[in-house]
Formats: structure tokens, C-alpha cells, sequence
């Protein structure tokens, strides 16, 4: 008799994981998209697209050979694509307190997270982005200048156009914030030629170009090329008021990190950036008035300046935002000054002041010092023009801002002459030069 051999059985424990699937898969997804490639441009070489699109939905779990692949395409490390996301959840709450206004605090968390980064390229470069905008944004334009460069040639590095042109716009508003003017409008007009040519970067891109080489055309004194540009960004401009929803999904981004949601963190807290960033054309418009304003005030058309004004404090005022009220109040007490309306002058050039003492622009500052010396010139009171002045020119030294400065001196210089006082105009004229800086008191 032949004995039938049974098969033998084993025990199999299932276990589904795919959340697990769905959750890398995701990550992956947001990684390409950060890149800007498509899954066939991911897959090529090894790969097809069909099996990145498996992977991106959870239907297919990678291997360890596809995940090295792929955190090298996609220049992520690979702990990134599969572990807990804690390092992205960190970066999304910098970049949402960027985004709603506290760009010290932003970059405290950026500059933290530099620390422990790694060697993971594109956490890096986006840290370093980060940096960079909260720098621009906190008015240290020669500090921002060196992260904005690392971050681009990471970007470019990862093949990643669109984050390294917005990486240059940083670099290029860094250049304005030094008072590198010539190379400013060469970084900001070669980004401008490349998004007309097609390049892709964010739905307010252009504006912020536009926006940001009318101020550098204004800052040389170019008055008809500055309003060409700033016209043409309000032409971009929509009417949007999303700020309180974006707020409030900011809030439940963070409850749901306390809570140990990451993803879920994540998602609703990409969603308030988005809404951020489209609240922000609300606030691009009142800074654009207040620009355009302060472009017909210097081309003498005071009628049209008073309007543009008007329209930027309504919306400065709206958002209680220190920075745009010291900006309008500035320019505001310069248009009163050049009508003959001293009292006005005066008032607007104080709350200027008052809104540059609370987070506002020290440039504002810079220009309200400059107002009230003025005032006390016509004045004749020589005591309080020097004072106002000496303001003035601390700010822009601490500022480190030099072609400012240099006009403040020659200015400044030229009242020291009428009053008789050639060897103190001489002195500011020594120091507008680069000889004999801060013997001039």
C-alpha cells in the first residue's frame, strides 16, 4: 500500500499593510511633485510610469532597490519616504508662521531644523529657502543672501527648476535688501524672461517679480520703469480675503501634530498655506499702492499719488499689518511735505514711527526721520533737523543699508552748507564717499 503524502500546511500570519502602501506611496507623490517631474521622467532608466503611478496610489509596496532609486531621483533620503514625516510636519508649521506674519519666529524654527537635517539635499535646500525668505523678510537682505545661493545650486543640483528659480527670486530680493540694485534687476529680470517663456513656479510668481523690480527700478531712481512694472502686477492682482480660514486651519495643523496625527497634520496644514499665499495678493495690493503712490510723488503728479495712498492705507489698515502702515504713513507724510502741509506731515511722519516701533519697516523709519528734518529745516530749527537726521543715519548704519545712506549724507551735507557749516558738510561728504565714516557728529 502507498502511503499519499498529504502536502504539508503552513501557519501564515496575513498582515495588510497597506496603509503602510498608501502612506509611502503619498510621500513619494508629493516628493515628484516637489521636483516637478512627471512619474514617466521618476521612472526612466529602470522603471515605468505605470509602476511609479502602482507605488504613488499604494497598490504596489517598493522594494528596498526601488526606494534607493527613487530617494536618489527624487533627492529625498529614504527614512523620509518611510518613516514618520516629522521633519516635513516641522518645516510646513515654519513656513505657515512665515506665511501669517512672524518671520522671526520662522526663522528660529528654520535654523533649528538646520542642525539636525542631515545629509537629505532637499530638506536642506527647502530649510535653506525658508531661511533665506525670513531673512528678506526681517529686512537682512545681506544675511539672506548666502542661504538664498546654497538653496539654488541644491535645487538645481536635484534638477528641479521651479523651486530653483523661486530659491533666486529669495537671492534677488536679497540683492535689493543690500542695495545691490544692478544685481537684483539682473537675477529678477532673468526669472521674469524664463516664466514668460513658460517656466512654472507658483500661481503668484509673476506678481512677486513684477512687484519686487518696480521697487528696485524706484530704489535707482528709474520712475517710469518702476510704474510700468508695479501697473502691470496690479493688473494680477484679485480680490481675495482668506486670511481668517487659513488661520484656522493653521490651528488645527498644529492640534493635529500635538496630537500624533502627522499626516493628517500635514495635509490640512498645506492647505492653510495655500490659502495664506492667496491671501497675501490682499496685502501685495496695499504694498503695490502704496508703491505706485509713492512713484507719482516723485514724478510730481500729486493728485494721483494722494489716491494710490488712500487705497493702501484702506487695506493696510484692514490687515493691521505694522510693516504696510508704516510704509503708507511714510509716504503719506512725504506727499503732505512736498503740498505744504506741514501739520499732516508731521502726524503722518510720527505714526510712521509708531508703526515702525511695533514690527513696522525701518526703512519707513528711515524715511519719517527724514521728513521731520526736513520739516525742521524749512523751519530753521537746525537742533532738531541734526537730531531727526543722526536717527536716520543710525538706523541705516545698524541696517548696514549704503546707498541709502550715502543719500541721507549728501542731503544731510547739503543743509550743513546753507547753514554756513562747511567743514560738517565736508565731513558728510567724506563719509558718503567711504573716508572718515562716523567722524561726522
Amino acid at each position: 500500500m502507498t502511503e499519499t503524502t498529504k502536502p504539508r500546511t503552513r501557519n501564515v500570519l496575513v498582515v495588510d499593510n497597506s496603509h503602510v502602501a498608501r502612506r509611502v506611496g503619498e510621500r513619494i507623490r508629493q516628493a515628484r511633485l516637489r521636483a516637478s517631474l512627471t512619474q514617466a521622467q521618476v521612472a526612466k532608466g529602470r522603471y515605468t510610469a505605470a509602476y511609479v503611478s502602482a507605488l504613488e496610489r499604494g497598490l504596489a509596496k517598493p522594494s528596498m532597490a526601488a526606494l534607493t532609486f527613487l530617494s536618489e531621483r527624487l533627492g529625498v533620503s529614504i527614512p523620509d519616504l518611510v518613516s514618520e514625516d516629522r521633519s516635513v510636519a516641522g518645516r510646513l508649521e515654519a513656513d505657515l508662521l512665515l506665511a501669517s506674519g512672524s518671520p522671526q519666529e520662522a526663522l528660529d524654527r528654520y535654523d533649528a531644523q538646520l542642525e539636525t537635517a542631515g545629509e537629505d539635499r532637499r530638506q536642506r535646500a527647502e530649510l535653506l529657502r525658508g531661511r533665506a525668505e525670513a531673512l528678506c523678510r526681517l529686512g537682512r537682505g545681506r544675511d539672506a543672501i548666502r542661504p538664498a545661493v546654497e538653496a539654488a545650486e541644491l535645487f538645481d543640483g536635484l534638477g528641479s527648476p521651479a523651486d530653483t528659480a523661486n530659491a533666486r527670486y529669495w537671492l534677488g530680493a536679497a540683492h535689493y535688501g543690500d542695495d545691490n540694485l544692478a544685481e537684483a534687476r539682473s537675477i529678477l529680470q532673468e526669472l521674469l524672461a524664463a516664466e514668460q517663456g513658460g517656466l512654472q513656479v507658483a500661481a503668484d510668481f509673476r506678481l512677486r517679480l513684477l512687484t519686487t523690480l518696480g521697487n528696485v527700478e524706484a530704489s535707482d531712481g528709474q520712475t517710469a520703469r518702476a510704474l510700468a512694472y508695479m501697473e502691470e502686477a496690479r493688473g494680477l492682482l484679485a480680490d481675495l480675503s482668506l486670511r481668517e480660514r487659513a488661520a484656522y486651519l493653521a490651528g488645527r495643523a498644529h492640534e493635529h501634530r500635538r496630537n500624533g496625527d502627522i499626516d493628517r497634520s500635514i495635509r490640512v496644514g498645506q492647505e492653510s498655506l495655500a490659502l495664506y499665499r492667496a491671501a497675501d495678493a490682499k496685502l501685495e495690493e496695499a504694498s503695490l499702492e502704496t508703491s505706485i503712490g509713492t512713484t507719482f510723488i516723485d514724478l510730481g503728479d500729486t493728485t494721483r499719488a494722494a489716491g494710490h495712498l488712500s487705497r493702501g492705507r484702506e487695506l493696510a489698515e484692514q490687515h493691521d499689518d505694522p510693516r504696510l502702515l508704516s510704509e503708507v504713513a511714510e509716504a503719506e507724510a512725504r506727499l503732505a511735505f512736498v503740498r505744504g502741509d506741514e501739520p499732516v506731515a508731521r502726524e503722518r511722519a510720527e505714526a510712521a514711527l509708531r508703526a515702525a516701533a511695533k514690527g513696522g519697516s525701518y526703512q519707513a523709519a528711515v524715511g519719517a526721520h527724514l521728513t521731520l528734518a526736513r520739516l525742521a529745516h524749512r523751519g530753521d530749527d537746525r537742533d532738531g533737523a541734526e537730531a531727526s537726521l543722526k536717527r536716520a543715519r543710525a538706523l541705516l548704519r545698524e541696517h548696514r543699508s549704503r546707498s541709502l545712506l550715502r543719500d541721507l549724507l549728501a542731503e544731510w551735507a547739503d543743509m550743513r552748507s546753507g547753514w554756513g557749516d562747511l567743514e560738517g558738510a565736508n565731513a558728510l561728504y567724506a563719509e558718503a564717499l567711504g573716508r572718515g565714516a562716523r567722524r561726522s557728529d
